[in-house]
């Protein structure tokens, strides 16, 4: 095992300064998350990415907001910036329920503690510091503000907001992964210095924004001059008196995230302009292998000593090996924050980081998840660049898988074969969610095909601990064409393939599908049908969830508006508590206390024909 100083973590306090003889700061970074220092967090990422690029970087994790503020002060104001991340969740995900109950543990808090971070922290902090240094620059950046860039639905308040850089104060917002946009910002803010040194402000700031990509920021609408190719959404104003209008925005701002070459967003609020400016192209696997191979410590700040957090417990020997996600599912962030297309790590850093994994405490030869957003979408991408290049589709396989894409799984067989052979690994399982259309695709070509076929007996053999979780998600075609999902016919196909790959290798392995209720688009009648689908499989569903609608998803679009961003044709979906809980308990109809509700429920909307799938005819019954 390597042992460590506590200068081996970015320093959270002036002690841990001192210790690195530093007297001031270029950059703090303040986040709703405890300090784990491993690129799976946030803050640490961006910690290490600035710290590589020769800054003075300090993290305050988790700062006091309820007392006299000595967090935010106790490190001063940096030369360059005050950077804010809420957290690696959404905070309000974070901290409610789909019911909008308080949760009870934070995943990301020492001990699981839920009262270590405020609602909404980006506009908290972010309000604290422009009180506490009127002048310094405050730039937000992690998932909450990156999905609140633009006027949105927010689930908890039940209404529109105003892009957070209007209510938290903050100066700029950089959306999306962050490394490339900080690392711009900061080599031309290394120009503004003056030869004194004096530290930048806010005013300073504004010079170098304008044609910085993957950036937001506020101007005076009188100040504001757009070019001929700017989209320009509908005005805060308009969506607040018109819910099809904000729907209408939201087919831009997806298109626009998951575009090469995309264009610059403007929207009109309170006589200011947002403006949005284009994302950068994906990043290079040279970029994404020097973002993973700087020096983490993989381990929590030794400040939580005997604590436990755990969503650390959950990772710490999980190795993350592409970022991205071409699936476009419906209710999912992960393309609008992370892009579609694939960025992969190369072999070499991936064993390294392993090899890292290998020399922690408590590691016992097993690795808990080799994935992704969608752990077989490793190295995929369009065998004609050029063609995805001028592509405005937000998913590569729905409806049907892009005949431009190529669907090889050999480059991801060669990794795991690579890592199980790494002597002191036993075993390396697949814990993120995998793909099963792409593992049904049948490609023109033969090899392509042939590497499908295999991947799917070396997962199912050799890569999971007993359950293969999936998401189907639902099983009505119509929902599942709203959620942007495979045909339920898909997987049905996947688990005869599962069970029969099972039956020939003498294995007792379990199929879990997660399935969502509430989503737009969903009747009771299609809990109804899931419910009798399911036990027709012989499913007793564990993994369920109601669906919970968080910003800049075009399923929350959807439900907040009642109509279809890219149809703007109206859409059902079930809002009050009752409606909701009356779909979600169809997912447990084989439990004895559901039993009389469901069958009450199918009554009053007349199908007794499902009351007798789920539960038999009653003698006599002729129906």
């Amino acid at each position: 095992m390597k042992e460590y100083r506590l200068t081996d973590w970015l320093p959270t306090t002036k002690k841990e300064m001192e210790l690195r003889g530093w007297n001031e700061l270029d950059v703090i970074i303040l986040s709703g998350d405890a300090y784990v220092d491993h690129p799976s967090f946030g803050a640490a990422v961006i910690g290490r990415i600035l710290e590589a690029e020769g800054l003075k970087v300090a993290i305050i994790p988790q700062p006091n907001w309820r007392d006299d503020l000595r967090d935010f002060k106790k490190l001063g104001r940096p030369r360059l910036f005050f950077g804010i991340s809420g957290g690696c969740m959404d905070s309000m995900v974070n901290k409610y329920t789909a019911n909008k109950r308080l949760r009870s543990e934070d995943a990301y808090t020492p001990d699981g503690r839920p009262d270590m971070r405020p609602e909404y922290p980006s506009i908290v902090y972010s309000q604290i510091l422009k009180r506490l240094y009127p002048d310094a620059p405050v730039i937000l950046g992690g998932i909450e503000a990156s999905m609140r860039r633009l006027s949105h639905y927010d689930y908890w308040q039940d209404k529109i907001q105003k892009s957070i850089l209007c209510d938290s104060n903050a100066d700029l917002l950089v959306y999306g992964m962050g490394e490339k946009p900080l690392v711009d910002l900061v080599r031309q803010m290394k120009c503004l210095l003056s030869e004194d040194e004096t530290p930048l402000t806010s005013k300073d700031l504004k010079k170098i924004v304008k044609n910085t990509p993957q950036v937001a920021y506020l101007c005076r609408a009188t100040e504001w001059t757009p070019a001929s190719d700017d989209i320009q959404l509908y005005s805060h104003e308009e969506c607040l008196a018109d819910k099809k209008k904000q729907a209408g925005n939201f087919r831009h701002i997806e298109e626009e995230s998951n575009k090469y070459a995309a264009s610059r967003i403007t929207q009109a609020v309170d006589n200011k302009i947002v403006v949005v400016n284009p994302p950068y192209p994906p990043m290079s696997q040279e970029e994404l292998d020097h973002s993973f191979d700087l020096p983490y410590t993989r381990l929590p700040h030794p400040k939580y000593k005997g604590k436990r957090i755990p969503a650390y417990d959950m990772i710490k020997f999980s190795i993350n090996i592409h970022r991205g996600c071409f699936g476009g599912c419906a209710f999912c962030t992960i393309s609008a924050h992370q892009g579609k297309f694939i960025v992969s790590r190369s072999k070499e850093s991936i064993l390294k980081e392993i090899k890292e994994v290998m020399q922690l405490p408590d590691f016992k030869g097993y690795l808990s998840d080799l994935g992704g957003p969608s752990a077989n979408m490793y190295q995929m991408k369009g065998k004609d660049e050029a063609v995805c290049k001028k592509c405005k589709r937000p998913s590569c396989i729905h409806p049907k898988v892009c005949p431009n894409l190529n669907s090889d799984h050999r480059p991801l067989l060669d990794i795991y074969k690579a890592v199980d052979t790494l002597p002191g690994i036993k075993k390396s399982f697949i814990g993120s969610g995998v793909r099963y259309d792409l593992l049904l695709h049948q490609s023109k070509d033969a090899e392509t095909n042939k590497s499908t076929a295999e991947y799917t007996r070396e997962l199912i053999i050799n890569h999971i601990s007993g359950r293969l979780k999936v998401a189907p998600e639902h099983t009505s075609d119509r929902v599942l064409s709203i959620m942007r999902k495979p045909s339920f016919s898909q997987f049905e196909t996947f688990k005869k393939i599962f069970d029969r790959i099972n039956r020939e290798e003498n294995l007792r392995q379990q199929l879990i599908p997660y399935f969502i209720s509430s989503h737009p688009g969903c009747k009771e009648e299609d809990m109804a049908e899931l419910a009798v689908i399911t036990k027709q499989l012989d499913f007793h569903l564990e993994q369920v969830q109601d669906f919970t609608p968080t910003p800049m998803t075009v399923a929350t679009e959807a439900w907040y508006t009642g109509f279809h961003p890219y149809t703007l044709e109206p859409v059902f979906s079930a809002k009050t508590q009752r409606e909701k809980l009356a779909q979600r308990q169809f997912f447990f109809w084989y439990k004895p206390e559901e039993r009389k509700n469901i069958i009450n429920e199918l009554r009053r909307i007349g199908r007794q024909d499902l009351i007798d799938k789920l539960y038999g005819k009653k003698p006599g019954n002729k129906r």
